[in-house]
């Protein structure tokens, strides 16, 4: 049992920005619970559970564990998502709502799950949406669809489950997770100078979670380096 101790969920914890999100909370004295379909490492001091949150019954199994394993639940991190790259006329129905089902319909099934939890400890949730709400490139209907919709969700969420639960949106853009470093004109074109890395949304996430952030809440916090302030234009 956790006591006292504050505890958190990371659905996606298995790598990127989930993965330094858990790390960093773990390091501020959370108890984490990673949650992911692919196995993870657990966290130092936490622990991690195969499970994919975009099915009603592995949710409720993995909240009524946390309940029966750690007693209580003060901080949500709904990160888990995918990309589905694909020309509109050959995406099929079951593609789309894939999609939807992991990076939308999840943050539903386990803020619902949890909110009992959340609002006895006067937790908070933190959502991972990303710039593509905001601005497309071709063939990303599903995933754009689904986190225009994630930031709608966060804000009528923080009104519905305040004031006892605070509710905030994060919405990377150019985060470095995986590959071939980032080139000079890469980082170059952002304002801030650089390419994001995924301790840029760990620390937001960090600081939306506690104590320190009481009065933020319904918030969508754009971590692009400056990019969708800036205008392009072809030459």
């Amino acid at each position: 049992m956790a006591g006292q101790q504050r505890v958190a969920l990371v659905s996606g914890g298995a790598r990127g920005i989930g993965a330094a999100i858990a790390a960093r909370l773990a390091e501020g004295g959370w108890r984490v619970v990673v949650a992911d379909r692919d196995e993870a490492p657990p966290p130092p001091g936490g622990r991690a559970v195969m499970a994919d949150v975009a099915d009603e019954g592995a949710v409720g199994a993995l909240v009524r564990g946390i309940h029966v394993e750690e007693g209580r639940l003060d901080g949500l991190v709904c990160n888990a998502g995918f990309m589905l790259r694909k020309p509109l006329g050959a995406l099929t129905l079951g593609e789309w709502n894939s999609v939807l089902a992991t990076n939308l319909t999840s943050t539903f099934l386990l803020v619902r799950a949890a909110e009992a939890m959340l609002r006895a400890a006067h937790g908070a949730v933190v959502t991972i949406a990303s710039t593509r709400a905001r601005q497309s490139e071709p063939d990303t209907e599903s995933y754009a669809a689904s986190k225009g919709g994630l930031v709608a969700l966060s804000h009528a969420l923080a009104i519905s489950l305040g004031p006892d639960v605070r509710v905030n949106c994060i919405s990377p853009g150019w985060i470095h997770t995986r590959g071939s470093a980032p080139r000079p004109e890469d980082h170059i074109q952002h304002p801030a100078g650089r390419v994001g890395r995924v301790e840029d949304v760990a620390a937001l996430a960090a600081w939306l979670l506690g104590p320190d952030s009481g009065f933020v809440t319904g918030g969508d916090f754009v971590v692009d380096g400056g990019m969708v302030r800036k205008m392009i234009y072809a030459e």
